[in-house]
């Protein structure tokens, strides 16, 4: 009989803390190879980028430049967030590991203590991942839905604020739903609507959407080209006529309003990791209930909303 004492699970959050607050992080890794994550950020910091211009002439003595350079500041900004989860130690380490258990092999209680936080913290994880995309801050919440505003939160504020709009040249209105007949050019006719200095970026650019339109591309792009010789495969990881952009296809912007092209770089995923007030902690309870507490900062931002860095597109509502 393998016991896990509170003291194990107790000292074991304290010398993995660094290990079990980047699990979470790790958990996010499927999308975080499209972004950017920015570390060290606690509760806000101002991103953007310069805008302005300045231009060569024919040489003069008397000729001064007066136009302005400007800084189109944008906040990306974490929110604390906490989770305190009662849980019997050895009820949990049985689901996680009875089938080990019962076939005799060798474990060691280090081991277990790290399966179980860890575990813990990489459902944290997962749920941001699920959020990432549709959560919308509420302070009176109580899930990770609640915690932070999502790519798609942000993006229909900005588009109700005018700075997301088709004369920004950052905006793309789907007028039908995107389908297997018709994904094909539905797509490529969004592609060409973007500014050339995105679409002329030498660095891979992202299409984030959905994986029933990125399968909806597939099929198509299988139906209209047919057997011509270089369509060897079915999945298409490129736009076809355009060999930078590459379709990220999430789980996770499953019932999304809308697709995303833009750069890694302007996708910004922002932790803090670095200060005392996040924690994963064990504290005892009662005599067999423990308490799983923990602890972080997390948010998600633009970088830019600049047409030379991204394109929204809005889908068509049936």
């Amino acid at each position: 009989m393998v016991n896990i004492k509170h003291e194990d699970l107790a000292n074991g959050a304290k010398k993995f803390r660094k290990e079990l607050l980047m699990m979470p992080v790790f958990a996010l890794g499927p999308v975080l190879a499209h972004m950017s994550l920015r570390t060290g950020i606690r509760y806000s910091d101002t991103v953007g980028e310069l805008s302005g211009d300045m231009q060569f002439g024919p040489y003069s003595d008397t000729r001064i430049d007066k136009s302005e350079t400007t800084v189109n500041g944008r906040t990306l900004s974490t929110f604390f967030g906490s989770v305190v989860r009662e849980f019997k130690p050895n009820s949990v380490y049985k689901s996680l590991y009875g089938s080990a258990i019962t076939k005799g092999e060798s474990l060691k209680s280090a081991d277990i203590v790290k399966r179980v936080l860890s575990y813990y913290a990489g459902r944290l994880g997962h749920n941001l991942y699920k959020n990432l995309w549709n959560a919308v801050r509420n302070d009176d919440g109580d899930t990770t839905k609640d915690l932070f505003n999502g790519f798609d939160t942000i993006t229909a504020t900005e588009i109700g604020s005018g700075a997301i709009s088709k004369a920004k040249e950052n905006l793309f209105e789907f007028s039908e739903a995107i389908s297997v007949d018709n994904a094909v050019d539905q797509i490529t006719a969004f592609c060409e609507s973007a500014n050339e200095l995105l679409t002329e970026e030498t660095n891979k650019l992202k299409l984030f959407c959905s994986p029933q339109i990125y399968r909806a591309y597939c099929k198509d792009y299988k139906q209209t080209t047919g057997a011509i010789p270089y369509n060897t495969a079915y999945g298409q990881k490129a736009v076809e006529g355009f060999d930078n952009i590459e379709f990220v296809p999430l789980a996770n912007k499953k019932d999304s309003n809308y697709i995303h092209l833009s750069t890694a770089s302007n996708m910004l995923v922002g932790v803090n990791q670095m200060g005392e007030e996040e924690q994963i902690l064990v504290e005892k309870h009662a005599a067999f209930v423990l308490q799983f507490v923990a602890t972080m900062f997390f948010g998600v931002q633009f970088e830019t909303l600049s047409p030379e860095r991204m394109l929204v597109g809005k889908l068509f509502a049936d």
